[in-house]
């Protein structure tokens, strides 16, 4: 028998992975869906064994998997997904996303949580704070977050199958370093292997120009709703983050185990930026809210000096309306005047940082009845000027 000249392509470009202690691992339906309906462990099973690689050599994995309309239509067979009004689709996402978190649970001693979201969360200042703080705490706590689109929800995402591209938000809002996407083909290929017998796998990506957007093509599964084009989208996404994406074949046992080597045979898509600048930018060219947090002498050399957060001890003041995830800037007002300090995202509104300014951190709940963590604006979130 005559083996795939993509196999061949894969086995022949051996590339070490970029350092990571924080990815994203996507999986699609493809990957998950068994032959006559439902889930199926076949594929799985390896994927689970490289996040437990990667786990027990002290990393985190993140989890977005596709999988739970599949899953639905083989507890309801009856229904017809072609063509189908999308309150049946979503009725078929609802049952099957018990099965689908079930699926993971049973690969992992740790505990397996679910995440549901949609886009709408992740636009949203507040939700999107909301959702990092808890997809942080689940990684502290050692359990394994799956996340998966809110289909019985979400019309317009469930429409467009776009879990690729919500793995890129999640990569970003995790600040993740990698991307790895799994996919049934061994990356990206200058035509479509499928119908282009001597397609060549191109084993890195330096940039997405329009002639590498080009070689991607639609959806090549049948229970699969995003194509290689939504691939190169969420890559994109991710690379203006900073994050390189990793695109490789999650149907091949041997690629999947040389990953958690470190050795991809697969596509690299390098990211535009160093995840470190890219953040830096985006801080400091972000719209910034009215008004302003105003800090003593000792909280900005703090801030400036040791790279430290802004804690509620060192607030003298907030100025302005700002809400709970707005970019605002922190100023230092003494006898020479005003002087601005830096810029980020806060953790809390104005309202709520008159009230907590010149407490300390233990006191938060205290005052408010709730908190958000001890910082008013985590060092991640902030930059100097």
């Amino acid at each position: 028998m005559n083996a795939d000249p993509a196999d061949h392509a894969a086995t022949r470009n051996v590339q070490v992975l970029p350092p990571w202690r924080r990815a994203v691992l996507k999986v699609g339906s493809s990957l998950l869906a068994a032959d006559g309906g439902g889930l199926s462990p076949r594929f799985a099973l390896g994927l689970a064994q490289f996040v437990s690689a990667s786990q027990a050599a002290g990393r985190e994995v993140v989890i977005v998997s596709s999988g739970a309309v599949a899953a639905g239509r083989a507890i309801l067979p009856r229904v017809e997904e072609a063509g189908a009004a999308i309150a049946a689709r979503q009725a078929l996402a609802a049952l099957g996303q018990a099965q689908l978190i079930g699926l993971w649970q049973r690969f992992f001693e740790r505990p397996v949580a679910q995440v549901l979201l949609t886009h709408d969360d992740l636009r949203n200042r507040r939700r999107y704070l909301n959702a990092r703080a808890t997809l942080n705490e689940l990684l502290r706590l050692g359990a394994l977050p799956v996340v998966n689109e809110n289909d019985t929800v979400s019309v317009d995402e469930l429409k467009l199958g776009d879990n690729d591209n919500l793995a890129a938000i999640v990569a970003v809002l995790i600040d993740a370093e990698v991307l790895f996407i799994a996919t049934d083909i061994d990356g990206l290929f200058d035509a479509n292997p499928r119908t282009h017998p001597l397609a060549n796998l191109v084993p890195e990506v330096s940039e997405l120009t329009p002639e590498v957007l080009a070689m991607a093509s639609g959806s090549g599964s049948e229970v699969g709703t995003g194509g290689m084009r939504t691939k190169l989208e969420a890559a994109s996404k991710a690379g203006a983050a900073g994050i390189d994406t990793i695109l490789f074949n999650g149907r091949r046992a041997d690629v999947v185990r040389a990953l958690g080597q470190d050795r991809l045979e697969g596509t690299r898509i390098r990211a535009a930026r160093s995840r470190i600048a890219a953040r830096k930018y985006w801080l400091r060219h972000a719209p910034v809210e009215p008004g302003a947090i105003v800090v003593d002498a000792g909280a900005a050399a703090a801030l400036v000096q040791k790279g430290a957060s802004l804690l509620p001890g060192g607030i003298v003041a907030a100025d302005g309306d700002f809400r709970r995830g707005d970019m605002v800037e922190v100023v230092l007002r003494d006898e020479d005047g005003e002087r601005r300090v830096a810029r980020g995202i806060s953790q809390y509104s104005a309202i709520d940082v008159r009230r907590i300014a010149r407490r300390h951190s233990r006191e938060i709940e205290a005052v408010l009845g709730y908190n958000y963590g001890g910082n008013v604006i985590h060092r991640d979130d902030l930059v100097l000027l």
